[in-house]
């Protein structure tokens, strides 16, 4: 019986040394594939392009199609069964609309922010120097009420007590087009986050808005619940809270995301 034991202890060392000395790469997960469509907000389009290029390369086979409009829009395109797997929106309260509708499981993650800035023509030909010249001007370009940056604005205007009259705003779809509005000489100012300006290059200038004016834009994001490929697109999540994703988002003019409390 002793002799029994000894050999049954002795195999039990054995099997431990076995699985001490297996490979680390036994237990890898499995290679990312497949693809998967992101709705994002407009102002997000340069940063996210090149993110998706980037990702490809680090995953291969895989695929990234992004849907870019007002986060508003993206919402109720969702809401409505259009098909996509993950939401960043541009604002907490349209990634609310579908958490409260189910649309969206877990807790979405802040990824990035933004601030606003003036738009006017190159050289600033209006002399415009503050949010309070924008009443004004002749024409000025704003984001729709319903969209965050329209939002965003409306806030900034109102810490700063400028009342704009309607009948001098244009009013954009997105950011995409209330820049645009500037660029072309549709209107003689415009408010637009930083990242879209600095996309815009030598096609606008920038009058900044002082730090306690300004408003921040905090951009949340989450997989949708009816994703056929939850793997890639929590992949994708991770990736924007990465370092490298970061690093990428920070080139393109967005803030770190506010420290959670």
């Amino acid at each position: 019986m002793k002799r029994t034991k000894l050999v049954i202890v002795l195999a039990l060392v054995a099997l431990v040394g076995l699985v001490a000395s297996a490979p680390a790469g036994a237990a890898k997960k499995p290679k990312l594939g497949g693809s998967i469509t992101v709705s994002a907000a407009a102002s997000l389009t340069e940063a996210f392009t090149k993110m998706g290029t980037d990702f490809q390369k680090i995953n291969k086979g895989t695929t990234i199609t992004f849907n870019f409009a007002a986060s508003s829009t993206l919402a109720q395109q969702i809401q409505g069964g259009a098909p996509a797997d993950v939401f960043a929106s541009a604002d907490g309260a349209n990634m609310q609309k579908l958490v409260s509708g189910g649309q969206v499981t877990g807790e979405p993650t802040d990824f990035a922010s933004n601030l606003l800035t003036i738009v006017v023509k190159p050289g600033n030909p209006k002399g415009v120097k503050s949010i309070g010249d924008l009443p004004d001007l002749d024409v000025v370009a704003l984001c729709g009420p319903q969209v965050p940056c329209g939002k965003y604005a409306a806030q900034a205007l109102s810490q700063d007590g400028v009342t704009i009259p309607s009948g001098k705003v244009t009013v954009g779809q997105d950011v995409k087009d209330t820049l645009a509005a500037v660029a072309t000489g549709d209107a003689d100012a415009g408010v637009v986050y930083v990242t879209d300006a600095k996309s815009a290059g030598k096609a606008v200038q920038q009058v900044k808005i002082p730090a306690s004016l300004n408003v921040l834009a905090v951009y949340p994001i989450a997989p949708i619940a009816s994703t056929h490929n939850a793997a890639l697109a929590n992949a994708w999540v991770k990736y924007l809270t990465s370092a490298a994703g970061q690093k990428t988002l920070q080139a393109f003019g967005f803030l770190p995301p506010p420290p959670t409390t």
